[in-house]
Order: C-alpha cells, then sequence, then structure tokens
C-alpha cells in the first residue's frame, strides 16, 4: 500500500465536513493531481494532489472527489476512482478499487472514474453554487462546461440558469489547511525528526574531496531509511560560493577544505514536510571570517524566531532578521551608518535578497494568504507552521566587501510552530550553534 495513504476516515470526514460548512450550500468538486510524463513513456514518480490528501487520505491517481452539505454535521462524499483491472494491476501495482476506496477512506460511496462525466449531471443543479478551482486542469474544465450545457439544454423548458453559480473554494480550503490538526501537527514533528537526523548526517560524513551529491546521498539516505517516500522539494547542497545561489540544484561540485557547505532539505511523511537549512565547514572548524559571519545570522535566526507569537504580524520575523542582520553587516564592516537607517534605505538587500519566512505543511510553500484584502499582512493563527531562514551571502566577485568575506554564503533555518505559549521549533535537533557543529564533525572524524 502507498505511503502516502492515510486511513482516519473519521479525521478525514470531519475535515470535509469542517469545509463544507464554511462554503455554504453547494457542490465541491476535487480533482487529483494527474500523472505526468517524465520522458518516454516513463512517468514520473507520482505525489497525490495536497487538497485531495488532506480532504480524503485518497493516495492514487485519476481520482475526483464530489460532496456537498447535508446539514451542519452531516454531508455527503463521493470519490471516483481507478477500478481494479488485474493486467494493469500486473505492471503498475495493486489499487484500491471502487471496494476498497469507499470501505477503507470513509466515503460514503465510490464510483468508477470513468463513469465521472455521466454522473455529474445528476450531482449538480443549475440554480445553485458550484465550487471548484478553474484554471488549473483546462480539459477538465472543458469537460465540467459541456455538462453545463447538456444540463442547461435538457433544462431549457424550467428556464434554469445556464449554469450554477461558479465559486472558488481555494481561500476557504487555505485558510483550513494553514491552521495545522493534531494529526498534521504529530505528522510534521516526525518530519521534521527525520530531517534533522538526515541533516546531522550530512554533517557526520562531509570531508574535503568528497562531492555535493555524495553529501546529498547520505542525507537522502536517512530519509528513505525512516520511511519518508521522498523530500519536500529538491536538495540544495551548495558548496563554497555556490551557496550563493538561492535555489543551486547541480550538487556537483568537488569540496575543498576550507569552504562551507550550505544544505537545504526536507523530508515528507504523511503528507507533510519539514524545510531545514545548515551552514557547516566542509573540514570541520569554521574559519574566523565564517564564523563571523555565521553569527550574525544565527542571531538574527534567534531574533525572528522570538517574534513568531500567535496574533503578531505574519512578516514580524522578517523585520526582526533584517534589523539583526542590517546590524551584523555593519559590525562586519560591510555597511556604515546607523543601522535603522540602512534599514530604511534597504541597504541590507544585495546580501540578503529574498523573505525569511513562510507557510509550511503539505506543500513546502504552503498554502495560506499573506495579506488581507487591504493589503495589510496576516497574523500568526495558533496552529499554523512557517519557517525562519535568514542569510548573507557575499559574491565571489564582489569587490565591496572585504576579500576574506568574498564566496561566503550563509543561511539557516527552522520549522516554528505558533502555540499559544509562544514559538514552538520543531527543528532544534539539528545542530546549529558553532560549538555543536564543530564538535559533532570532530567526533566524527
Amino acid at each position: 500500500m502507498s505511503r502516502d495513504a492515510s486511513l482516519d476516515p473519521s479525521l478525514h470526514r470531519a475535515r470535509r465536513q469542517r469545509l463544507l460548512n464554511t462554503l455554504g450550500d453547494g457542490v465541491l468538486i476535487l480533482p487529483g493531481a494527474p500523472e505526468t510524463l517524465r520522458n518516454g513513456d516513463v512517468l514520473n514518480d507520482y505525489r497525490p494532489d495536497s487538497d485531495v490528501l488532506y480532504l480524503t487520505g485518497f493516495p492514487e491517481p485519476s481520482v475526483v472527489l464530489v460532496a456537498w452539505r447535508l446539514d451542519r454535521r452531516r454531508h455527503r462524499a463521493v470519490l471516483f476512482v481507478r477500478p481494479r483491472d488485474k493486467t494493469r494491476e500486473i505492471w503498475d501495482g495493486r489499487r484500491f478499487g471502487t471496494r476498497g476506496a469507499q470501505q477503507r477512506f470513509g466515503v460514503d460511496e465510490a464510483r468508477p472514474i470513468d463513469e465521472l462525466w455521466s454522473d455529474l449531471p445528476e450531482m449538480i443543479s443549475n440554480d445553485g453554487s458550484l465550487w471548484h478551482t478553474f484554471g488549473r486542469d483546462a480539459d477538465f474544465d472543458r469537460r465540467l462546461f459541456e455538462v453545463f450545457g447538456a444540463v442547461a439544454q435538457r433544462r431549457r423548458k424550467r428556464r434554469l440558469p445556464a449554469h450554477p453559480t461558479l465559486r472558488d473554494p481555494r481561500p476557504a480550503l487555505a485558510a483550513q489547511r494553514l491552521v495545522k490538526d493534531a494529526a498534521e501537527q504529530d505528522a510534521m514533528r516526525r518530519a521534521a525528526a527525520i530531517t534533522c537526523a538526515g541533516h546531522v548526517a550530512a554533517m557526520t560524513v562531509t570531508r574535503p574531496g568528497m562531492y555535493e551529491y555524495e553529501t546529498q546521498a547520505a542525507l537522502e539516505k536517512v530519509f528513505r531509511d525512516a520511511g519518508s517516500p521522498r523530500n519536500g522539494y529538491p536538495s540544495i547542497v551548495a558548496s563554497g560560493a555556490n551557496a550563493c545561489v538561492l535555489h543551486y540544484h547541480e550538487n556537483d561540485r568537488r569540496m575543498r577544505s576550507g569552504d562551507l557547505l550550505l544544505i537545504d532539505a526536507g523530508a515528507e511523511i504523511e503528507g507533510l514536510t519539514g524545510d531545514v537549512t545548515r551552514t557547516f565547514p566542509v573540514n570541520g572548524v569554521f574559519s574566523d571570517p565564517q564564523k563571523a559571519v555565521y553569527q550574525v545570522v544565527l542571531r538574527a535566526l534567534a531574533a525572528g524566531i522570538r517574534a513568531c507569537k500567535p496574533g503578531a504580524a505574519w512578516d514580524r520575523p522578517h523585520r526582526a532578521c533584517v534589523r539583526a542582520l542590517t546590524k551584523g553587516l555593519v559590525d562586519l564592516g560591510v555597511l556604515r551608518g546607523d543601522p535603522a537607517s540602512l534599514v530604511k534605505a534597504d541597504a541590507y538587500r544585495p546580501f540578503y535578497m529574498h523573505g525569511t519566512s513562510h507557510w509550511i505543511g503539505r506543500d513546502v510553500h504552503d498554502v495560506g494568504g499573506y495579506e488581507d484584502a487591504q493589503g495589510r499582512p496576516v497574523t500568526m493563527p495558533v496552529g499554523a507552521v512557517l519557517t525562519v531562514e535568514p542569510g548573507l551571502y557575499f559574491a565571489r566577485d564582489d569587490r565591496d566587501v572585504a576579500r576574506e568575506l568574498r564566496g561566503i554564503g550563509v543561511r539557516i533555518e527552522d520549522d516554528v510552530l505558533i502555540t499559544k505559549s509562544g514559538p514552538v521549533v520543531l527543528t532544534a535537533a539539528a545542530p546549529k550553534a558553532v560549538r555543536d557543529i564543530e564538535a559533532l564533525m570532530r567526533r566524527a572524524r
């Protein structure tokens, strides 16, 4: 059985009921993610759609959820899935089929996916609301509009509207997914623990002369050994000046003594991911310039985490990190002047060009708004998880900074759960103090 499957019918039923109560009367139609070709006739590794997985736990492709509310305590959910097929299962693996989907995933009914378009006309009403995310799958949208046309033609004598009122479920679904329930928080703690273990392994095995991909292999082996079916995103394993490339992905440089190695990687478990960045010396010992830069970033991280409080603006950690980084840049001699004035002038931007935080959960950049309707920052709700990831990057050819700083890139990132009593760092198990990193790497040698 797929490790993506979540067999907790009561949990998924409660999530659907909560969403449908928010949406109100109408029919929700939610297609899963399609399979896609990698090249030739080889498919990409399949990862279920986050929304479908959240609401059903069903892990297979070619699935569509149709659900509607009966009252505030009851709803009906129909899952259209691939039927059992002995021939295809020889090639592609066992399927749940309609019986397995209905029995194991807590839906009221499961039907063959091929019956979707013939059954939909009887499941939607032209004088009601239809909740569907248009624009994600052009072919699905086209066929849905064909259904509207057929229904309108059949009911034309009653002078009903040509189609239902079309509404977007994404805002309500994103707001619900932003606040992690107890099961999700538990999975995120496990994802964080696996992720941290992988980063510890990377620090333990790395030596001068190794290639970046060798360290990546050691890190991701820990992920797989712990039961993570995949990474939450492609691992960044960036040594030397490669650390100044924010989304570096080649991971093929041979590492040298004196390099720093920046690793940004996260393990996924039960559809939720960790997202951790650590930076450490390849030879196990920070040089004085590396340590000076690293300590500035570490202090900024601490300031950002302290700013993660329920009810505070979501960008408060960013503002706290910017202040700390700008002061640090003055202390390093990179900037001159009053730190507050330098912040207002965005003087830090050449060395810190990205944001500090994003929501994290089923997607590494998870759903959830960042601004309200008036363009003001939203506040951090209890149960949300966000990253705090300050960094400093000094390009190898930047002659405006001291020679000993050129080519240094440092980023440190943790995942933070917002609780009533303040921030909880889920990823604290990955060492980040200079003395802890050096001690770990010294013991491994």
